[in-house]
C-alpha cells in the first residue's frame, strides 16, 4: 500500500509538474508570438533561420529524455517559432519564416546565398521599397492635403500623415498576414521588403507624434489628445526565387534600381537645393530614407527576446518600441534645431531627415500589427499597456526636447 501510495504520489507530482511546465511554455510562447507579430528583423533571413534550426536540432539530439516533460519541451522548441503552437495562433500575424518553415523542413536544404550576400540582398530590397514608401507618403500628403482634396491640413487633427498611416496599417493586414505566405512563396526577401520596407516607411509614428506636439505647443491640447486616438486605429504564383542563381539576379537587379533611385534623387537635390522648398526636401528624404529602414530592421531582432538572459517582458516588442521612441525624440530635436537656426538650407536638410530617415525609422503599421496581436491574445491588457508606454514615453520626451525650448525661447511656431 505504501508503495502504491508512493507511486501514486510521484505520478501526481509528475502530472502537476508537467502541467505547470506546459503552462509555462505556452505562456512564454504567447509572449514571444505577440512580440514578433510585426517584425523580427534579420532573424527572418533564410541563411540565419536554417543555421539556427540546425544547431537547435543538434542540441536536442544530444539531450537525454529522462522525464516526460522533455518531450513536450522538445515539441515546442523544435518548431522554428514555438509561439504559434498556441490554439489561438490562427488569428495572429505569422512571420515569413514560420509560414514557409513547415514546407522547407520536408524538402532537401536548398542552396541559397551565403549569409553576407543574403544580408546585402535583403538590405537592397529594404532600401528600394523604403524609398517607394517615402514617395507614396509624399504623394498621399499632396493628394489629401489643402492643395487637392483638402481633407488634411497642418492646423487640425486630420494631420498630413494620417492617410498614409491609415492606408499602410490597412495594407499591413493584407500583405503582412493574408498574402504573406503567397509572397514568401515567390521570395522571402520580397515579403520582408513589402512589410518592413514599404509599409513600414509608408507609415510613420514620429511624424504623428511630432504633429501632436506641435498642436499641444500652440495650446490645442484637445486636438492633440484626439489626434492620438484617431491615428491609432489571390491565386498562387508558381515562380520562386529559391536558388542561388535567381537570388543573385534579383540582388543585382535591386542594386541597379537603388543606384538609379539614388542617382536621380541626388541630381534633383543638387538642382533644387539652392531653391529650397518641398521638392528639395522630398529628394533629400529619398536619399536618407533607406538608412531609417535599415536601422529599424536591425532593431526588430530584439522583438520577442525580452530583457536580459532570463528574457523578462518578452511580450513587449522592444525593437519596435526603441525605433518609434528614438525616431520621435530625434524628430523633436530636429524641429527645435530648425526653429533655432531658421535658414533655408537648414530647413531643407532637417525636413528631409525628418520626412525620410525618421519617417522610415518609425512605423505605425508594425505597431498596429503588434497591438492587434496582443489584443487577440489571452492577455489583451498587454495591448493597451504597450500603446500607453509607446505614446507616453514618446510624448513625454517630445515635451522635454521640443515644447519646453519653444515655450522658454519664444519661437514663432507656424502650425
Amino acid at each position: 500500500m505504501e508503495r502504491m501510495n508512493s507511486a501514486g504520489s510521484c505520478s501526481s507530482m509528475r502530472r502537476n509538474s508537467l502541467s505547470i511546465s506546459s503552462h509555462q511554455i505556452d505562456n512564454d510562447a504567447e509572449c514571444e508570438s505577440v512580440s514578433e507579430a510585426g517584425d523580427i528583423g534579420d532573424r527572418a533571413l533564410p541563411s540565419r533561420r536554417f543555421s539556427e534550426s540546425s544547431s537547435l536540432r543538434l542540441s536536442f539530439d544530444n539531450t537525454s529524455e529522462n522525464e516526460a516533460g522533455v518531450s513536450i519541451l522538445e515539441e515546442h522548441r523544435l518548431q522554428p517559432y514555438p509561439s504559434f503552437s498556441h490554439p489561438n495562433s490562427s488569428v495572429r500575424p505569422l512571420p515569413t519564416d514560420t509560414i514557409v518553415a513547415s514546407e522547407d523542413s520536408k524538402q532537401e536544404p536548398r542552396k541559397s546565398l551565403p549569409e553576407l550576400l543574403d544580408y546585402i540582398s535583403c538590405m537592397l530590397h529594404l532600401a528600394v521599397f523604403g524609398i517607394l514608401g517615402v514617395l507614396t507618403r509624399y504623394l498621399l500628403q499632396k493628394l489629401f492635403g489643402p492643395g487637392v482634396a483638402g481633407v488634411t491640413s497642418e492646423q487640425t487633427i486630420l494631420y498630413l500623415d494620417l492617410p498614409s498611416n491609415m492606408i499602410g496599417s490597412f495594407l499591413m493586414g493584407w500583405f503582412g498576414v493574408v498574402f504573406k505566405g503567397d509572397i514568401s512563396h515567390v521570395s522571402e526577401h520580397l515579403a520582408i521588403a513589402i512589410t518592413t520596407g514599404y509599409l513600414g516607411s509608408l507609415t510613420t509614428f514620429s511624424g504623428w507624434n511630432q504633429k501632436m506636439l506641435e498642436l499641444s505647443v500652440s495650446g490645442r491640447w484637445l486636438f492633440s489628445a484626439l489626434g492620438f486616438l484617431l491615428g491609432n486605429g489571390c491565386s498562387k504564383i508558381n515562380f520562386k526565387v529559391d536558388n542561388y542563381r535567381h537570388q543573385l539576379i534579383v540582388m543585382v537587379m535591386f542594386l541597379v534600381i537603388l543606384g538609379i533611385l539614388w542617382g536621380v534623387s541626388g541630381a534633383l537635390v543638387k538642382d533644387e537645393f539652392k531653391h529650397g522648398g518641398s521638392a528639395a526636401q522630398l529628394w533629400f528624404a529619398c536619399m536618407v530614407g533607406p538608412i531609417g529602414v535599415w536601422i529599424r530592421w536591425f532593431l526588430a531582432r530584439l522583438n520577442g527576446c525580452g530583457i536580459g538572459t532570463a528574457g523578462l517582458l518578452k511580450w513587449i516588442p522592444f525593437g519596435t518600441l526603441i525605433a518609434n521612441v528614438s525616431a520621435a525624440c530625434v524628430m523633436a530635436a530636429l524641429a527645435s534645431v530648425k526653429n533655432a537656426v531658421n535658414t533655408r538650407n537648414c530647413d531643407t536638410v532637417v525636413a528631409g531627415i525628418q520626412f525620410g530617415m525618421m519617417g522610415c525609422l518609425s512605423t505605425v503599421s508594425t505597431f498596429a500589427a503588434e497591438f492587434n496581436a496582443m489584443r487577440e491574445s489571452n492577455h489583451p491588457w498587454r495591448a493597451y499597456a504597450y500603446a500607453i508606454i509607446t505614446i507616453c514615453v514618446s510624448f513625454s520626451f517630445g515635451i522635454l526636447i521640443y515644447c519646453i525650448p519653444v515655450w522658454t525661447k519664444g519661437f514663432d511656431i507656424d502650425t
